[in-house]
């Protein structure tokens, strides 16, 4: 058959470990028979990182503004370990975070269900979607070691030189301190991002933080995700019949694991990283939740919301063909060659992207998965798979 032609290039941003290794498998079985694959290569490995002191990952996001649409593999984040076991000579931020604070995105992820596989929370009745802020807090810290006693202040120096002053703590010995910050044009631009994604998706909109204990910080995030609300998007929530809720977060995690799903949860960047994992874990898989990135000036990065699954990785290089769950890889993949055909108006891409997600889904109805949802299956699976035999499985559906 012939192969599907693209007009422009996606921007294909590799990674790390296990998730690279079956980056290129899904490539080889599932894209490059069907479609003439144009991308844009950029190699975030942690290695590739590291000699170009991270410029290729700031490249790989200047890639994705100029081109509208990328594809990212999952990558490591390093510490101090994996300083030592790659022979780091820099320990570089995120690559995740520096992509996402040039985007200036808003991450919205959904959990990918199967009728197999059962939600932990059995009130759960539809998927709950988080949107999370991508820029700022923890992320973008200021860190610092004291290594005894002092004074530890902030301070705001005016452009005319005028100060601001307001003390952290009084140490009597050492400690450690933190200084986060945001801006308030990245926080519109996440209120924005989420009440239209609200409204594509028809979904109500929950938002939480602890404006109760962090009274100014917090409490900017829930006065500006308001005047957003009470501006803009009001009436509109009210013709689309879309309800606007804001909790604090840990009551909103109470009504969570009680409520029956179906909502975009709205979250602080760091809450939506953990609330992500709690929700895709509950949903059944870390394997199984889309993620991508939304920009207020219209480009999307796709991509795995899982880490680079470390421990299949070791077990690989010793000849072990690991059951990986390569569904989230898969699903970033056919969101963004989606995305590229609706921007590029290619209809048989947006046919094949559908196809591969229907094929995947299918493979798993059918009772072929992999060892994180044989686990959970209900009824049992057919048969457990190895990674590249399940990939072989969904290839015979397309």
């Amino acid at each position: 058959m012939a192969k599907i032609n693209m007009k422009t290039p996606l921007v294909e941003i590799d990674g790390d470990e296990m998730t690279r290794v079956l980056w290129e498998v899904i490539k080889e079985k599932l894209l490059l028979p069907f479609i003439d694959l144009k991308t844009e290569y950029y190699d975030l490995g942690l290695t590739n990182r590291d000699n170009t002191n991270d410029e290729i990952t700031v490249k790989s996001a200047e890639a994705v503004k100029r081109l509208g649409v990328g594809v990212k593999c999952a990558t490591i984040t390093a510490n101090t370990a994996r300083q030592k076991e790659y022979n780091l000579k820099n320990l570089h931020p995120s690559p995740n975070a520096t992509i996402r604070a040039i985007l200036d995105g808003t991450v919205f992820r959904k959990p990918i269900t199967v009728n197999r596989i059962k939600p932990s929370i059995n009130t759960w009745k539809a998927p709950i979607v988080i949107g999370r802020h991508a820029y700022g807090d923890v992320y973008k810290a200021a860190e610092m070691e004291i290594d005894g006693p002092g004074k530890v202040e902030l301070v705001y120096t005016k452009p005319d030189g005028t100060e601001r002053r307001a003390k952290v703590a009084d140490f009597s010995g050492s400690g450690i301190v933190q200084g986060m910050h945001n801006f308030d044009e990245s926080i519109i631009s996440f209120a924005r991002a989420c009440f239209l994604y609200a409204l594509a998706e028809k979904l109500p909109i929950w938002f939480a933080t602890k404006d109760t204990i962090s009274k100014i910080y917090d409490g900017r995030f829930k006065a500006i995700f308001n005047e957003v609300y009470e501006t803009e998007f009001k009436e509109k929530c009210a013709v689309a019949g879309i309800s606007y809720f804001y909790t604090l977060i840990d009551d909103a995690v109470a009504r969570v694991v009680k409520g029956e799903g179906g909502f975009l949860w709205a979250c602080k960047n760091y809450d939506g990283d953990v609330q992500s994992d709690m929700i895709a874990s509950a949903a059944g898989s870390l394997a199984m939740m889309t993620s991508v990135l939304v920009s207020p000036s219209g480009v999307f990065e796709y991509e795995a919301a899982h880490g680079t699954v470390q421990q299949h990785y070791y077990r690989w290089q010793k000849g072990e063909k690991t059951s990986t769950n390569p569904a989230a890889l898969i699903f970033a993949w056919t969101g963004a060659l989606a995305k590229r055909a609706e921007l590029d108006n290619i209809n048989g891409l947006a046919d094949f992207a559908k196809h591969l997600e229907t094929a995947t889904l299918k493979t798993i109805e059918d009772g072929i998965m992999t060892g994180d949802l044989a686990k959970l299956s209900d009824p049992p699976p057919q048969k457990v798979l190895n990674s590249w035999d399940f990939i072989d499985a969904i290839a015979s559906r397309i």
